[in-house]
């Protein structure tokens, strides 16, 4: 009876981990269907240009306060690299960073203080924030003029307009904005392109190439990923080498060990 009654907790608790798994991973991937980005963390040079874009446009009003400049040095660049060209809130290297924005200041403009953005990535997802970087259009309807086909009613100002260009609502003849449904069957507003930006261009025939952009936004998202858990790298490489070790030195013990162990009774 009391194994039957065992046998029932464990079949409970192992739904209980079926159902809780696709939800988790919802979680982790920003809770929506996004296009899928590639991240690379092996990639020293997208990590530093995405440090030098985090530390150029996106430091002025969030904060990363779990992360210290000092650990850039763990991308490849040195301490005077990082003094000379990322580091305008502090003067000194081991501090960590900090919004150069006063928060009184970011509540009075944008209703609230920005969001720490340390562990942005590891909430929201890659994909999540890839999409919302592309997704900036020009609203006049809000405050700062700005709108997110991710993040709707988005109270943050495109911070990399001058990189990807302009979008604006497309309008009617009555002046009236186009809704149409994207992939996901959901309305959004069309847009058109009304200027394009430094890290964007246009083919001879007029249509707009976001593949330098994209590149420029997916550089920043590498470097939100990587600030979540800076030492993942090294983590991953004590991997490689736990694993060699086990493989190269213990199995090579243990099937020794076993055929001694064995060799009476065969």
């Amino acid at each position: 009876m009391r194994a039957v009654k065992m046998k029932k907790i464990w079949k409970n608790w192992f739904a209980a981990l079926l159902l809780t798994a696709p939800m988790s991973m919802a979680i982790a991937a920003g809770g929506g269907d996004y296009p899928k980005v590639e991240i690379n963390l092996g990639d020293e040079v997208a990590l530093q240009r995405g440090a030098q874009i985090f530390t150029n446009y996106c430091l002025s009003c969030h904060s990363a306060t779990g992360m210290r400049f000092n650990r850039l040095q763990d991308i490849g660049l040195t301490e005077d690299q990082i003094k000379t060209n990322l580091m305008f809130t502090t003067d000194k290297v081991g501090d960590v960073m900090q919004s150069a924005m006063a928060p009184a200041d970011a509540k009075k403009w944008f209703g609230a203080e920005p969001p720490d953005l340390t562990l942005i990535a590891r909430s929201r997802g890659a994909d999540y924030l890839y999409a919302y970087l592309r997704g900036f259009y020009k609203d006049p309807t809000r405050p700062t003029g700005w709108n997110n086909t991710v993040f709707d009613k988005v109270g943050m100002p495109h911070p990399l307009w001058e990189q990807q260009g302009v979008k604006a609502v497309e309008l009617d003849d009555k002046g009236q904005p186009v809704w149409i449904k994207n992939e996901h069957g959901v309305l959004v507003p069309k847009l058109h392109w009304e200027t394009t930006g430094l890290h964007s261009r246009r083919t001879p025939d007029g249509k707009v190439i976001e593949k330098e952009f994209d590149n420029y936004a997916k550089d920043l998202v590498t470097f939100l990923v990587y600030m979540g858990e800076p030492a993942q790298l090294q983590r991953k490489q004590l991997g490689y080498i736990v694993m060699i070790f086990l493989f190269a030195v213990m199995l090579p013990l243990a099937y020794f060990l076993k055929k001694e162990y064995w060799k009476d009774v065969h």
